[in-house]
C-alpha cells in the first residue's frame, strides 16, 4: 500500500459517503493498465481444500519475505476453513515462526459499536481463531468503532498499515448486489469511489444490518439483547477502498458459500464476463457500478471457488 499520513490524505464526500483519498502514481498506473487479461479462477472440490490453498498462499508470502508479514483478515464463510486449519496447527508449533512475524488487520467494521459487542467482527475473529492465535501473532489492529472520531481513528489505522510497509496479503471475498453487481469489503455500487480512495465511511442500510445480525446468530456467535440493540443502532460501515486493494502485494479471493448465498453466482459471472473498457472514464464508471471488478485490475490475484458457484 502507498505511504499515507494524516496531512496528505484528503477527504471526499459523495452524497453521504466519506472517502479518504490520496493520489499516487503507482495506484494510478495500476488503474490505467491496458489489455486487461481474462479473469482466472481455480475450482476446488471442497471448502477444506480452499482453506488449505489459502494457508499455502500465506505461508508462501512469509517464506518469500524477510521480516514481518501484514495480513488482512476475511470474515464470513470465506476463510473459516483456513482458520480451522490454523487452529489445528498452532499446538504443534509448526506455525510459530509465521505467527510471530504476523501483523493482522481487519478490513471493515460496523460503527459506532463497542469493540466487545458480540456482533463485531473482532469478537467473531476471536471466536473463529481462538485466544492462542492472537497470543502468538505480533500484532492485531482492528478498525476502531467505539469513538466519536471515526475519521481520525481510520486515518490512524491507515498510518499503521503504512508504517509496517503496506499489505502483503489481502484475503477478500465477493458480496452480491442488485442486478448481478457485487461489492468488495464493503465498497458498495454507485458509492462514488475512485481508484485513489484508501478507505471510506459509508451509511449502513437496514438490509445489511438484518443480514449481519442473522449471519452472526446462525454462526453461533455469543451475543446478548444489549449487543443486538446496539448493533441495530449502528449508522455506518468502515471499509478499505480501491487504493488499499490495488496496493496490496497479493490478493487471495475465496468464494465458498454460493449454496447458501445463490445471488453470488450471477455476481461472479458478471465479474468474469465483463469486458473492462480501455477508456478510463468509462472504466471508472464500470468500477463504481460494480466494485467486484476492482480485482480484475490487480496484477497478482488468486481466486479460489467451489463448483457450485458456476451453476446457473
Amino acid at each position: 500500500m502507498i505511504a499515507s499520513t494524516q496531512k496528505d490524505i484528503t477527504r471526499r464526500t459523495i452524497g453521504e459517503n466519506v472517502w479518504l483519498n490520496k493520489e499516487t502514481p503507482e495506484i494510478q498506473n495500476i488503474f490505467a493498465r491496458q489489455d486487461i487479461p481474462p479473469y482466472k479462477y481455480e475450482v476446488l472440490e471442497t471448502e477444506a481444500a480452499v482453506g488449505r490453498a489459502m494457508l499455502d498462499e500465506l505461508q508462501t508470502v512469509a517464506r518469500n519475505k524477510k521480516g514481518d508479514v501484514v495480513m488482512l483478515l476475511l470474515g464470513g464463510r470465506g476463510a473459516q476453513a483456513m482458520y480451522h486449519i490454523i487452529n489445528q496447527k498452532i499446538p504443534t508449533g509448526e506455525l510459530d515462526d509465521l505467527l510471530s512475524r504476523l501483523h493482522v488487520f481487519t478490513q471493515d467494521a460496523l460503527a459506532p459499536m463497542r469493540m466487545n459487542n458480540g456482533f463485531s467482527f473482532v469478537r467473531d475473529f476471536e471466536r473463529l481463531l481462538g485466544d492462542d492465535f492472537f497470543s502468538h501473532v505480533k500484532s492485531f489492529t482492528p478498525m476502531q468503532t467505539d469513538t466519536e472520531d471515526l475519521e481520525g481513528e481510520l486515518i490512524k489505522y491507515l498510518e499503521k498499515l503504512e508504517s509496517l510497509g503496506g499489505i502483503d496479503i489481502f484475503f477478500l471475498g465477493l458480496g452480491p448486489e442488485a442486478e448481478a453487481a457485487s461489492h468488495l469489503a464493503y465498497i458498495k455500487p454507485d458509492s462514488g469511489v475512485v481508484f485513489s480512495d484508501l478507505a471510506g465511511i459509508i451509511p449502513i442500510s437496514e438490509t445489511i444490518l438484518e443480514h449481519h445480525i442473522s449471519k452472526f446468530k446462525a454462526g453461533g456467535s455469543n451475543v446478548t439483547e444489549t449487543d443486538e440493540a446496539e448493533c441495530r443502532a449502528a449508522t455506518h460501515i468502515l471499509t478499505l477502498a480501491p487504493a488499499a486493494i490495488l496496493g496490496a502485494r497479493k490478493i487471495v479471493q475465496s468464494i465458498v458459500d454460493a449454496s447458501t448465498a445463490p445471488n453470488k453466482k450471477p455476481s461472479f459471472r458478471r465479474v468474469v464476463e465483463t469486458e473492462i473498457s480501455n477508456d478510463l472514464t468509462e472504466r471508472a464508471r464500470q468500477m463504481d457500478e460494480n466494485p467486484g471488478l476492482w480485482l480484475r485490475l490487480h496484477p497478482n490475484v488468486r481466486s479460489l471457488i467451489l463448483p457450485d458457484l458456476l451453476e446457473k
